[in-house]
């Protein structure tokens, strides 16, 4: 007699098929058999398809091994050209994206796999991959992006359900999606650092008779190519590299060394680019950092020879991968302020004073404050600048030129190749003065010279119109005499601009302005619901009201 749990099971299991079946035979009316054919294979073929984005590796990629688990597997990289037209899209970010599928795609070959490559926006892709293999499950990672992109993935979940397609969204960051309170988060996230990361599967079945499409031209989507031609170079490879002659060299002085354009250089850990576009996953580099860690304690318990510095430096790295998805959480929380300010009481305070020269001398690096302008001729260069000089290029463009951070913040997203939305935006923010819960840092280019670069060995490699300006004078030489002006042969408003402002003028005024908004009782109170939302629970604690 047969087992009437079986008969039930298979009794469903048969409803279930001839209802999907039916439902396919309704989407494909006006098709011809053979679309119908395809897409009514039997779930003992199952398809699944991983979308890569911002996740352009291999190892550490739960969607790539839950999709090889359980069938045949298409890998899909879409270029979108609404996403790279966008006005926070550059050449140098195509270009490096580009790098980074070509070895992902060496990759999958060598274990079997295709990197299906299409141009084109991803629900009319995923719509003809649909039709030609009737994938049943489209597996990517969770993406705390900007607005384009989250109303691309509505569309695309829209697609799903419409098509009977299982999208499933894995989380590869310790951004928590539909967090309720940030109470615990710091947590949360400590949990997700310590899981265990994913292995790298040795097979990916790849369905047939797939053309697998040629990586575009930056023309083709509308870009022009970079000009940042001493850019980092994307790819796997070069993110291991990177990060182990960090942990095991270069970082030994980072702590101190960080804050200099001029020895952060070297000092920095440089991993932004590779974490911006997923070369390397942040969980990967925290738990290097964690072993190199305890490598360092073993070796002072055991009495070897090893750089002091090692210790403070490695912890003070370790505090930073932390705030790189506390960012990005209050990106998640409220993405509004890719557009709006975090705290809503300042709204008006720069927008209608918007001065377009000042904006454009500030993007060409014509400011006249060497240290502005030789951190935006770096950035053109090579798409990489510490954080400290980033920091100061912000609050010397929302304080010393009165500039609102919108448009600021959209055309340092393009100049940044590690440009990270979640990250951005937030930061841009706190350090033009909107949050209300942050103090407020106003730089001086010209301490920033004497503290960072006093020798003017930074200024002079990107400001090579001050090779001969003595060097008391590094930090502000509209203050050369004319004589000796002509005699060093920089001449102030010919071979290198007049101050676009005063310093010490622009200073006292933004303080003032600052300063009064900041005593309203309205941003006051406004400034707790920031607080609430968005402030960092560094001890796991409730903050009080």
């Amino acid at each position: 007699m047969r087992n009437p749990v079986v008969k039930r099971f298979r009794t469903t299991r048969g409803f279930r098929e001839r209802k999907r079946l039916a439902h396919l035979r309704n989407l494909c009316s006006g098709h011809d058999e053979s679309t119908f054919a395809v897409l009514s294979q039997s779930h003992d073929q199952r398809v699944g398809v991983v979308w890569f984005k911002r996740d352009l590796r291999l190892s550490d990629h739960r969607p790539l091994q839950e999709a090889c688990n359980r069938g045949k597997v298409l890998c899909l990289y879409c270029f979108e050209p609404s996403f790279w037209r966008a006005a926070d899209a550059d050449g140098s970010h195509f270009r490096f994206v580009t790098e980074s599928l070509m070895e992902l795609r060496e990759g999958l070959r060598t274990r079997g796999g295709e990197l299906i490559i299409r141009v084109g926006e991803v629900p009319e892709v995923l719509e003809e991959l649909w039709k030609g293999t009737g994938f049943q499950d489209l597996w990517s990672h969770e993406e705390t992006g900007n607005l384009l992109t989250f109303n691309r993935d509505k569309r695309i979940k829209s697609w799903a359900e419409g098509r009977g397609v299982r999208w499933r969204e894995i989380p590869q960051t310790g951004v928590v999606r539909g967090l309720k309170s940030r109470d615990g988060w710091a947590s949360l996230w400590k949990q997700r650092m310590a899981e265990p990361l994913t292995e790298t599967p040795e097979r990916v079945e790849c369905p047939d008779r797939l053309a697998p499409g040629n990586i575009p031209d930056p023309q083709d989507v509308g870009l022009e190519e970079s000009t940042k031609l001493n850019a980092q170079k994307g790819g796997s490879k070069l993110a291991w590299e990177t990060m182990h002659s960090f942990l095991q060299e270069r970082g030994v002085g980072y702590r101190k060394k960080m804050s200099s354009p001029l020895t952060g250089e070297a000092s920095c850990s440089r991993l932004s680019p590779y974490l911006a576009w997923g070369n390397i996953s942040i969980r990967e580099v925290f738990q290097s950092t964690r072993d190199r860690i305890m490598d360092v304690r073993y070796a002072r318990g055991e009495g070897r020879a090893l750089d002091k510095r090692w210790a403070q430096s490695l912890s003070s790295f370790e505090g930073r991968l932390r705030w790189h998805c506390h960012f990005m959480q209050k990106f998640e929380d409220e993405p509004e302020i890719e557009f709006k300010n975090m705290n809503r009481a300042y709204d008006g305070l720069r927008e209608n004073e918007f001065r377009e020269d000042r904006f454009e001398a500030w993007c060409r690096g014509e400011t006249g404050y060497p240290m502005v302008d030789a951190c935006m001729r770096a950035l053109h260069q090579t798409g990489w600048i510490n954080f400290r000089m980033r920091a100061m290029l912000v609050s010397f463009a929302s304080y010393h030129l009165w500039l609102h951070w919108r448009q600021t913040a959209v055309f340092l997203a393009r100049h940044f190749l590690d440009y990270e939305p979640g990250i951005h935006f937030s930061q841009f923010q706190m350090q033009s003065g909107v949050t209300g819960i942050n103090t407020l840092r106003i730089y001086s280019p010209a301490k920033q010279v004497v503290d960072q670069d006093p020798e003017g060995e930074f200024l002079r490699r990107f400001c090579p119109e001050l090779e001969g300006v003595p060097k008391v004078y590094l930090a502000e030489p509209h203050r050369m005499s004319g004589v000796l002006q002509e005699k060093v042969g920089c001449q102030i408003g010919k071979d290198y601009p007049r101050p676009v402002v005063m310093h010490r003028e622009a200073y006292a005024m933004a303080r003032q302005r600052m300063g009064e908004i900041r005593k309203r009782p309205e941003v006051r109170a406004e400034s707790l619901r920031v607080q609430e939302r968005h402030g960092s629970r560094r001890r796991g604690r409730k903050r009080k009201r």
